[in-house]
């Protein structure tokens, strides 16, 4: 089932139990003609539905710049390590093909054994990866010193090398930092469940508009808590950030 069918049936389920739910209320325990305690059940409702819409956006604009980071991120390591290889194409012909070739292989690991796990959020990745960038530190640091040229262009590709370290270890972190900690979801679907029911307090309105009320707004907080969980893995769910800057990569060092 597709991202869009799922997120529709998740609205969809819980705005009809949060109108069975209300109907249950007004036709067996509550009266629909006493709006006595209307301005208390509304003050509390303000209080409630304030502080959890708080939370929620807080949450949804941290994953949002997650997403944001982590796809920068990716063209970050890519640039750097195309700025690796045209650094050490000037370290000599041996260094130069070396260097384009574990790059290729890198770019190649990445793209086929690290993305699909990162997008089925798994935690560890192969070690293949950091080897490769080892092999490409040493490939750089046995380059020749002769003069200042190679040292120059020597110390740009340890550099940008760097760069794709740090970049790599960004990169991978993403996958289990930006998720949502169980306490965080608690809180979450507690503070939903006690929105979406805190409007069967209120009395005086009909009871079909009593129900479009509270279904609307159980499929209002669904479906953010929907897109909450979604947005969890940037390389996955709904967000799927694709390799296409290694993809780039690829096509400009060869």
């Amino acid at each position: 089932m597709g991202i869009y069918l799922t997120g529709i049936a998740w609205v969809v389920g819980a705005a009809a139990v949060a109108g069975f739910v209300g109907y249950l209320v007004r036709r067996f325990g509550w009266d629909e003609g006493r709006p006595d305690n209307n301005d208390a059940a509304g003050q509390v409702f303000t209080i409630v539905g304030g502080l959890h819409a708080v939370m929620v956006a807080f949450i949804l604009i941290s994953l949002f710049d997650s997403a944001s980071a982590a796809r920068e991120g990716s063209y970050h390591e890519a640039d750097s390590l195309v700025a690796t290889v045209w650094a050490a194409d000037s370290l000599g012909t041996e260094v130069k093909d070396e260097v384009r070739k574990l790059s290729k292989e890198y770019i190649s690991t990445v793209e086929q054994k690290e993305w699909p796990q990162m997008a089925g959020d798994k935690e560890s990745v192969p070690e293949t990866g950091w080897a490769q960038l080892d092999q490409l530190r040493k490939a750089v640091d046995k380059a020749p010193t002769d003069d200042d040229w190679v040292r120059e262009r020597k110390a740009e590709a340890s550099a940008q090398l760097w760069q794709v370290y740090e970049a790599r270890q960004e990169r991978l972190n993403a996958v289990e930092g930006g998720k949502v900690g169980g306490v965080v979801w608690f809180a979450l679907i507690l503070g939903s469940l006690i929105s979406v029911l805190l409007p069967n307090l209120f009395g005086g309105t009909r009871l079909a508009a009593h129900l479009v009320i509270v279904s609307t707004l159980a499929g209002t907080v669904t479906l953010l808590l929907f897109a909450i969980y979604q947005l969890q893995n940037p390389f996955g769910g709904g967000v799927g950030i694709p390799p296409d800057a290694f993809t780039s990569a690829l096509a400009r060092i060869s």
